[in-house]
């Protein structure tokens, strides 16, 4: 059987994402059961409906590929001023046209948030599931993972903390549950 294709989005363009190494760490973490790619949105321009459809910019239909492609998504986010980044909620408007019937539709999302803070990104959090639901995205039933004082559980560029990485894989492994759910697998893991 082959691994499952996880796609990751990090929600913070900073080149020592904490959103980043968090994907680093899961990717590494994860390896010997799937495989996690993280995509860049740095270059998604800012969302125009002239610009949608067969107009798209290459940037947007790569982004759209990448999703379409893979099994699943990991999106993490930082939070900002109580709320996700506007480059997240970007992509995702992107990635959710044409409404009702976009490569978000049916797809298994894992939503993962933090902060510098003692509450994880769980406003950010709220804020990501809500918008997901409004693409159709099947978000996986799992308790949120927010992952507090994120900073201290960062080393080398990728999620380290034991605890954060086990309750995090848990949640990856619910969503690798669901890809095989719909895939019509018995889930080995």
């Amino acid at each position: 059987m082959t691994k499952p294709s996880i796609l990751g989005l990090s929600g913070s363009l900073r080149l020592h994402s904490a959103s980043t190494a968090i994907l680093h760490g899961l990717a590494s973490a994860v390896a010997d059961k799937a495989r996690l790619d993280i995509h860049p949105l740095s270059a998604v321009p800012l969302y125009n409906a002239d610009d949608d459809g067969e107009m798209a910019p290459v940037s947007v239909r790569e982004l759209k590929a990448a999703i379409l492609a893979a099994d699943g998504v990991i999106i993490v986010s930082p939070e900002y001023n109580y709320g996700m980044p506007g480059v997240l909620k970007n992509a995702i408007d992107w990635a959710s046209r044409p409404a009702y019937s976009s490569v978000l539709k049916g797809k298994p999302v894992l939503i993962i948030t933090s902060s510098p803070g003692a509450t994880g990104g769980v406003r950010a959090q709220i804020q990501v599931r809500e918008t997901m639901a409004a693409t159709l995205s099947r978000v996986v039933a799992h308790p949120e993972v927010v992952i507090a004082d994120v900073y201290q559980k960062i080393s080398d560029g990728r999620l380290v903390d034991a605890a954060a990485l086990a309750f995090t894989l848990g949640a990856v492994d619910s969503l690798l549950a669901e890809i095989d759910l719909l895939a019509g697998r018995a889930a080995d893991r």
